[in-house]
């Protein structure tokens, strides 16, 4: 699933997967930058809380945004695929200068929102200019293969990591989340592997790509992102590895960046601040 198409004239919004556990308090840079980047006070903010079984994530991340300066911030209640059909929500995101989306589970993000008319709106604004954020389960589904689920501090092998179909704002890479934290290294080489052509971005906690709509992103937050570009491979023995087995990956180029740090996808070249 390609991003959706950008009109003549426009620009595709601002991607921001976080690597979750991101600072609400106390100098919130990431979501500080995120309300710059969706208007300021006067942007209209929707956060989808459909990754959490929680009650109280959608409330509790408007009350972020208000202190924030947000005047304008909802969330939608969406839980099943009815939900999804609900106008009302779509003409939410029709106004939306914003759109967060929260932590969870990213397999019950996309088995409700999957194919739905709110998947379809937050694509649509997207490629018109709106940025979408979100965080840890929030950030994976972002991608078009998304990481469904796997085990962190593992060799890589050829059944490390089982794969799922995300939102498709970007066709170009891999996203993880609580990177290091959850020694995740690993399963984002077992990603890489079944298609070298895709990049891999593991994002640490309290830490955020921006990707602009020129596919270059900087690196915002206290923890470090961590990227694994398979395009140049030499061997790899995916194809042929026996179930358990691990893996050889023979030229694979892993840079380690930090804040201010950027990164152009399209190229594969690392900038240092």
């Amino acid at each position: 699933m390609c991003p959706s198409i950008v009109a003549d004239h426009h620009n595709r919004g601002f991607i921001i997967p976080i690597g979750g556990a991101e600072r609400r308090e106390k100098k919130p840079v990431i979501l500080q930058r995120f309300v710059d980047l969706s208007g300021g006070p006067d942007s209209h903010i929707v956060i989808v809380p459909t990754a959490s079984r929680a009650d109280e994530t959608g409330p509790n991340y408007i009350k972020v945004f208000e202190n924030l300066g947000v005047e304008n911030v909802e969330y939608l209640p969406i839980t099943s695929r009815e939900d999804c059909q609900n106008q009302a929500y779509a003409e939410s995101l029709d106004r939306a200068t914003g759109i967060f989306l929260t932590g969870g589970n990213q397999l019950r993000l996309s088995t409700i929102l999957g194919g739905t008319v709110i998947a379809q709106s937050i694509r649509k604004r997207n490629a018109e200019g709106v940025p979408v954020a979100g965080t840890s389960a929030g950030a994976s589904i972002m991608s078009e293969h998304m990481i469904a689920s796997g085990e962190g501090n593992k060799t890589p092998k050829s059944d490390g990591v089982n794969l799922a179909p995300g939102l498709g704002l970007t066709n170009a890479a891999i996203i993880d989340q609580h990177f290091t934290q959850r020694n995740r290294l690993g399963r984002l080489f077992s990603a890489t592997s079944y298609n070298p052509f895709l990049l891999g971005i593991g994002i640490d906690e309290d830490t955020a790509a921006f990707i602009g709509p020129d596919d270059m992103f900087e690196v915002v937050g206290s923890g470090s992102i961590t990227i694994v570009d398979a395009s140049n491979l030499t061997y790899s023995s995916m194809w042929q590895a026996g179930k358990g087995e691990a893996l050889s990956l023979l030229g694979l180029k892993v840079d380690l960046l930090a804040k201010g740090c950027r990164y152009n996808i399209s190229t594969r070249q690392a900038f240092a601040p």
